[in-house]
């Protein structure tokens, strides 16, 4: 057995069932071995940006590793940007990547680089393999860091002479152990917030979770405390029942003006609020000179556990779960077509148990306010800003949750990074609709400018926040990929194409003619 089949032998004994791959010459002997071995289903992806996102779609549906499958330093470069995402949205995993053969490094051939350099800032974990007998071992010890709560990014490089060499299966290790709850933090935290006036909670990472969500939920119902989540979350649970919180808004004026008056911030499973951006005479942090921040639990720790903890503390352990306000779901538009309407659509439509993949950028912010009256539903978001997230992230939602429908709500700026994905979509017959909103511009740049000040941007600025000349043709794209589309103007026509979407099994791209 070659140190490749063992550490495939070992993958699957963790629990690994799938690998997002576009591999090259140096992992030949990785896909001879998930051909020899079995038990792990092979997904390939024309570019390796969107196997990154896909895994961690993937990760953030399961909490288990996606393991991915990348050529050399080129191959794993074309995934950093997603991967980037995947690392703040604390997403857990395992890349391996193929490597010159040992004793071929030093002829510097022209794919040789420096990958440990390219995987050091999107990484928590990071091996230079140096032989076959610990290759299993080696991937062993990937799954393990990637695999904790929260997940971890962990990447090891395996030259091609230790994949071919003889090796030997290993037991899995345990999973990293999640940092415990921290008791003088729920202290400080109680007596914060015993004392506020205007006491806020900003949540992210795990207390978005239903259980994060109902304990913070009865600490608001005892404190008068508000929720808020971060800006881009990686999973949130939303609709039913659930306590429906708010989202920081992504201007940071705006933010400011939203959380200015409170005197407390409680920080739970999140780092402290700081503009997305640095703009001149707005402070990097949101919150305000005078404001008490406290840290109840850091975003690597058991956000979850602390909550219900706090919540003990304060209500008493034996008070019942506050259940969330009931909210009217939004009805069915009619008329015209823009994001209002668009919003409003998909939150009425939207069946119980989806997943959301929010990339819609400008045109997509109506719909989360839409959606808080919708059913059950989880809520992923561009964690990293790094666009080209939302179809790959739902590629891997859907392969992680095959019995969800999986919803891309995506720009078409973005979307035109990463589109190969639809492909995958169409080849594994994965039910995701895409809704595509034709901007036929970076949207968000051109409002960045005039939020500058700039009232007539010039030609060369013009030029490169512009889609159009030639415009991008969506629904042909999609056929020519193998997802079947259409095209809408109005809201009567998304309304019907989102029953006939939702109705049917595989993929489907829902192009929108925003007005």
């Amino acid at each position: 057995m070659n140190g490749a089949e063992a550490a495939i032998r070992t993958a699957i004994r963790a629990g690994v069932d799938v690998c997002f791959a576009n591999p090259g010459t140096t992992e030949l002997a990785w896909v001879q071995a998930l051909d020899s071995v079995g038990g792990i289903r092979a997904v390939l992806g024309l570019f390796e940006g969107v196997c990154t996102g896909a895994a961690d779609g993937y990760g953030r549906m399961t909490d288990r590793p996606g393991l991915t499958l990348l050529h050399l330093g080129p191959g794993f470069a074309n995934g950093i940007a997603n991967l980037h995402n995947a690392r703040r949205a604390r997403s857990p995993i395992v890349n391996l990547i193929g490597d010159h053969a040992s004793w071929h490094l030093a002829a510097d051939a022209p794919l040789t680089s420096d990958i440990t350099s390219l995987a050091t800032p999107v990484s928590n974990w990071i091996r230079n393999n140096t032989s076959a007998a610990t290759l299993a071992s080696d991937l062993a010890e990937a799954w393990a860091e990637a695999a904790g709560i929260p997940g971890r990014i962990a990447t090891l490089i395996a030259p091609t002479d230790f994949q071919l060499g003889e090796g030997q299966p290993v037991k899995a290790p345990p999973r990293r152990a999640t940092p415990g709850i921290d008791a003088d933090r729920i202290s400080r935290a109680a007596k914060a917030l015993r004392g506020a006036q205007r006491p806020l909670f900003f949540v992210g990472g795990r207390a978005l979770r239903e259980p994060g969500l109902r304990a913070a939920a009865r600490i608001a119902a005892s404190t008068g405390a508000r929720i808020v989540c971060e800006t881009f979350p990686a999973r949130l649970e939303r609709g039913g029942d659930l306590p429906a919180i708010e989202r920081l808004p992504y201007f940071p004026d705006q933010a400011i003006e939203a959380i200015c008056e409170h005197d407390v911030i409680v920080l739970a499973g999140a780092n402290a609020p700081v503009s997305f951006f640095g703009y001149e005479g707005i402070p990097s942090l949101l919150a305000g000179p005078d404001t008490q921040i406290v840290a109840l639990s850091s975003p690597e720790q058991d956000v979850e556990g602390s909550l219900q903890n706090l919540a003990d503390a304060l209500t008493g352990s034996g008070d019942s779960p506050v259940a969330g306000a009931s909210q009217p779901r939004a009805e069915a538009p009619k008329g015209a077509l823009h994001p209002a309407s668009l919003g409003l659509a998909l939150a009425a439509a939207q069946p119980e148990g989806a997943i959301v993949v929010d990339e819609g950028a400008t045109s997509g912010m109506p719909y989360f306010l839409a959606a808080a009256g919708a059913p059950r539903h989880t809520y992923l978001g561009l964690t990293g800003g790094a666009i080209g997230q939302g179809l790959p992230c739902a590629t891997g939602a859907a392969i992680g949750c095959p019995d969800r429908q999986v919803i891309a709500l995506q720009a078409d700026g973005s979307g035109a990074y990463t589109v190969q994905a639809l492909w995958t979509q169409a080849r594994e017959s994965l039910d995701v609709v895409t809704l595509l909103c034709s901007n036929r511009a970076y949207r968000i740049l051109q409002v960045e400018l005039g939020r500058a000040g700039v009232a007539e941007p010039g030609p060369i600025a013009k030029s490169l926040t512009d889609l159009s000349r030639p415009t991008l043709d969506w629904v042909s794209l999609a056929q020519g990929f193998g997802v079947p589309a259409a095209r809408v103007e109005t809201a009567d026509e998304l309304n019907v194409q989102l029953e006939i979407a939702f109705a049917e099994s595989g993929p489907r791209l829902i192009e929108l003619e925003l007005g």
